[in-house]
């Protein structure tokens, strides 16, 4: 679904935002980038919507080659995935209804399906009771919500999400990220960028850590220097005659999954990070 092999971006004024980035995110899953501000979080997601071009490397988004995608098939690529900024960029001089409305009037949709669209999105996220409402009158959560609601209304395959949890209390950031695990358990691929550790880690998900724009750990992929342990280990057996394959013996060993380890480690490279 995603893949980035090499991907480095550096800025005009020097400053390396990402370096030799590889990594597969895969359909359906629900993955989140976890780092500091500055880590090169947000500089991943606009590569992925071709907002920018890395320096280096290639970046594939489902049957797109982002990097040599010509201006005419972008508006098809951007179709497939939503995303949410962190400044959400919600048209204040318009209600929430008619914010969420505005993609699938663009895109030529007819109004009933249109209105049967827009209350649909408004009843998953939760805020129905909202639609006639102005941003300025919504909390900071239900703006989220908001947002969502319209980065969704054309269904896409991939969901982009920016910080969603900041400047938001502990409680209502648990259910913005609720509300994104929720649309990927309807099979959406979704890719939430944040550095609240401590909320995310609940949902016991792929976690991806960055800093200083390299993959600092990935739960789903062992590091080089652990396959190596691993090599090292599997050499050791073999030379005092073992007949048990090494997963049967870390099975019998170890009572937590090899997944659990490396969740626990992408944690711990996350908070070391800070």
């Amino acid at each position: 679904m995603i893949k980035l092999d090499n991907v480095s971006k550096v800025y005009g004024t020097g400053t390396e935002a990402l370096s030799d980035i590889t990594l597969e995110i895969e359909k359906g899953e629900l993955v989140f980038l976890i780092g500091e501000t500055g880590s090169g979080k947000t500089t991943l997601l606009k590569l992925l919507i071709r907002d920018m071009l890395p320096t280096k490397g290639s970046i594939t988004v489902g049957e797109f080659d982002v990097v040599k995608l010509s201006s005419s098939k972008l508006p098809h690529l951007r179709k497939k995935i939503g995303i949410v900024f962190q400044d959400l960029r919600m048209l204040m001089d318009r209600t929430v209804y008619e914010n969420i409305a505005l993609p699938l009037e663009v895109a030529g949709k007819p109004l009933a399906e249109v209105k049967k669209r827009v209350d649909e999105l408004l009843l998953q996220v939760g805020i129905l009771s909202h639609k006639e409402k102005f941003p300025i009158q919504l909390s900071g959560g239900e703006l989220q919500r908001a947002a969502i609601a319209r980065a969704l209304a054309l269904s896409p395959e991939i969901f982009l999400a920016d910080e969603p949890t900041g400047n938001l209390d502990e409680k209502t950031a648990h259910e913005i990220i609720q509300v994104l695990a929720d649309i990927n358990k309807n099979g959406t691929t979704v890719v939430v960028a944040t550095h609240d550790l401590g909320i995310v880690k609940k949902f016991a998900k792929r976690l991806i850590a960055l800093d200083k724009g390299k993959i600092a750990a990935d739960s789903k992929r062992p590091t080089h220097a652990e396959k190596t342990e691993d090599k090292k280990e599997e050499k050791a057996a073999s030379a005092h005659g073992s007949s048990e394959p090494k997963e049967e013996k870390d099975t019998k060993e170890n009572e937590k999954t090899e997944d659990n380890k490396e969740h626990e480690k992408a944690e711990h490279k996350a908070k070391e990070s800070k």
